[in-house]
């Protein structure tokens, strides 16, 4: 897997995103802090408010930031993005009022939906060789699983020493790095997309794209098992192990934990997996897991028979079936759509997948303030409509053509012109070509 970083391009690509997310995970604690500075006990709403937002921005701005930035170059357009999340951190520390965390936490994850669809359709142009690209999605999901668990560790040293305003000068540190490595190579260019598209074509050309085809049809549904699965954990978790167990603190990272194991041992497994099984034999049983294990959890809680042992292996076994659809993903994608189109393609499939969390973290945070069972019982019913849905519209066989949205499309599906059965007379497309005949001099 790790023969990937050979390649000089991709081994920059890859840095900056890892001291990206390392500079996300410093901003997520610093900003827990601050909200409980600002706010008290109320704290918790305004972190949920900063989550909608989060949640909204990429829902709403990727797809049109990408449909603006058609025309510019990818490099400029990520080294831009990581300038504008670096000045967003650098301001965090100065807000003396709540909207004030609100307006930056929004241009913040804003740039972050315009940066996060580029650089995972820019991969592909830069790895040709398909296993070499899924070695670079495992990696690219081991360093988001790494960051969750290493990003607080990180901040919990670094607060021996600093206060927490600065850990968001680590922060704009990690963007600032992650827009040199960027800006320090020379990325493949793209093909024009047909400028027949007016603006709203553009913007929505991921979206007719993952709703023309089968297999991203059925991969936007196996994306809401996942987001079912997670919401669980991210909502839930200090919940159940607080209360419903009744250990400490430290159990809560420990259970956490659990759940970024199971999901790195997937994105490890997954490029070996790949080679003997196809994408859906592995994404779809993933997605029905996850609502087996959220049923099973759910009947637990309601007997009263969840312990300890039983919660770590619950998590753990939601992190394997989480990255079992997260890590192919992006050669799903990749494979269904034309190189001019990945971009959308990529943008869509980032605001979609999101966008799912706008249903489940309510109902996982709703529901379990009333009965933590209930949430679970609920989440599991959601997995399971979408893992039954995804089998039902992802076919078997589907042909591996990568597909093209726009004037292509059209182009494609357009019948061959026939004669006029009114008129009798054959159109022009329907006429032999003529022979000229040139005479022979004798």
């Amino acid at each position: 897997m790790l023969a990937v970083l050979r390649h000089r391009t991709y081994r920059r690509l890859f840095a900056a995103q890892v001291v990206a997310l390392t500079g996300t995970g410093l901003a997520t604690v610093a900003l827990s802090l601050l909200a409980y500075d600002l706010a008290g006990g109320d704290a918790a709403a305004v972190l949920g408010t900063a989550l909608a937002l989060k949640m909204l921005a990429y829902l709403f701005i990727g797809p049109l930031a990408t449909a603006l930035a058609e025309r510019l170059s990818r490099r400029a357009l990520m080294g831009t993005m990581d300038l504008a999340r670096a000045a967003a951190a650098l301001a965090l520390p100065f807000v003396a009022e709540v909207w004030h965390v609100y307006a930056l936490v929004l241009l913040l994850q804003a740039a972050s939906a315009a940066f996060t669809p580029t650089f995972q359709a820019t991969i592909p142009d830069v790895l040709r060789d398909e296993d070499e690209y899924t070695n670079a999605l495992s990696l690219s999901r081991l360093a988001y699983d790494l960051e969750s668990l290493a990003s607080p560790a990180l901040a919990a040293a670094l607060l021996a020493f600093v206060s927490y305003r600065e850990l968001f000068a680590g922060t704009a540190i990690g963007f600032l790095a992650s827009a040199a490595l960027v800006l320090s190579v020379a990325l493949p260019r793209l093909a024009p997309a047909p400028r027949t598209e007016g603006r709203l074509a553009k913007t929505t050309r991921g979206f007719r794209l993952h709703a023309a085809v089968p297999r991203l049809r059925g991969l936007i549904l196996a994306h809401l098992a996942v987001a079912a699965a997670t919401a669980l954990v991210v909502v839930d978790t200090v919940v159940l192990v607080r209360d419903g167990l009744g250990r400490g603190a430290g159990d809560v990272a420990i259970a956490l934990g659990a759940y970024g194991i199971g999901s790195m041992i997937a994105a490890a497994a997954i490029p070996r997996l790949l080679r003997r099984r196809t994408e859906r034999a592995v994404m779809l049983p993933a997605a029905f897991a996850l609502a087996a294990v959220l049923a099973g959890l759910a009947a637990a809680l309601a007997w009263g028979a969840l312990g300890w042992a039983g919660l770590l292996a619950a998590w753990a076994a939601l992190g394997l079936g989480t990255g079992a659809i997260l890590t192919p993903t992006g050669r799903l994608v990749t494979g269904a759509a034309a190189p001019q189109d990945r971009p959308a393609a990529f943008a869509a499939q980032f605001s979609l997948s999101h966008g799912w969390f706008l249903l489940t973290y309510p109902l996982a945070g709703t529901l379990a303030a009333a009965d933590t069972a209930l949430a679970a019982g609920v989440l599991a019913a959601v997995a399971a409509a979408a893992a039954t849905a995804a089998l039902m519209l992802w076919p078997a066989t589907e042909p591996e053509t990568p597909r093209s949205i726009g004037v292509h499309v059209v182009a494609l599906r357009t019948p061959p012109r026939r004669s006029d059965p009114r008129t009798r007379r054959p159109d022009r497309a329907a006429r032999p070509p003529r022979v000229r005949r040139t005479p022979v001099r004798r």
